[in-house]
């Protein structure tokens, strides 16, 4: 009968140790989050959040401009402002401005390129050029009207002496063969013209030579109108280029 009661205690021995594991590990858990708030911050490494890149890139606060950026940006502007805004074409994508007709204009003028007929006596002058847009465009078949003075400062208002018009060619060219204009009384020397493109307005202006001593008192000069000049054997020729307000 003794061989019973060992095997009752046996298993009383066995279920109070049963019972008492889950309470020593519930203790064991309850120690460890004691000693996780007692834990100083310091030594608590905190791991980085995960950002998403849209959300990143849109909190990002904008850079300010370095001070070499800052100082580089005007002085490109400049440039810019500098540049010609068609540089094969240097200054001549300026308006050529216009001026007044004068007295003496007379309508429906001959064409032709040459003004040199019988009668005709001064210094031989060549005048060429181009007629452009703007933009450097040559202007093909723009018309041109020329009148000026004789040697003598005299207009004739009866025939045309002196007058007639051209048109320019593929290129946007025109050349004139005529005499250096002699001086008008209280005018510096000067020649008279119209210019106009294929169905445009039409500039009526005058051109003027340098080194005139009556340009400094002519109040209708205009440097912005005075030909190139070169001189050889006794003759002169002159340029000019005509820009109209056309794109």
């Amino acid at each position: 009968m003794q061989q019973p009661k060992q095997t009752d205690a046996t298993r009383r021995a066995f279920l109070r140790a049963a019972l008492a594991l889950p309470a020593a590990l519930a203790l064991a858990a309850c120690a460890r989050q004691i000693v996780s708030r007692d834990t100083p911050v310091a030594a608590v490494t905190p791991q980085p959040t995960s950002v998403p890149p849209t959300a990143a890139t849109e909190t990002q606060p904008t850079a300010a401009p370095t001070q070499a950026a800052t100082e580089t940006q005007p002085t490109q502007a400049a440039a810019a402002q500098t540049l010609q805004p068609t540089p094969s074409c240097a200054d001549d994508d300026e308006i050529t401005p216009g001026q007044t007709e004068g007295p003496y204009y007379t309508p429906n003028s001959p064409e032709r390129t040459s003004l040199i007929e019988a009668g005709i006596t001064g210094t031989p002058l060549v005048l060429t050029g181009t007629v452009l847009t703007t933009s450097c465009k040559p202007v093909a078949r723009a018309l041109i009207d020329f009148w000026h003075a004789d040697d003598s400062g005299e207009y004739d208002n009866v025939g045309y002496r002196l007058r007639g018009h051209q048109f320019t060619d593929d290129q946007g060219r025109y050349r004139l063969e005529t005499i250096m204009p002699g001086l008008y009384p209280g005018r510096t020397r000067h020649i008279h013209l119209k210019v106009q493109a294929p169905s445009q307005p039409i500039l009526t202006t005058q051109l003027y030579f340098p080194d005139e001593p009556g340009n400094s008192s002519d109040g209708i000069f205009s440097p912005d109108l005075v030909v190139d000049v070169q001189e050889s054997g006794g003759s002169t020729a002159a340029t000019f280029d005509f820009v109209l307000d056309m794109a």
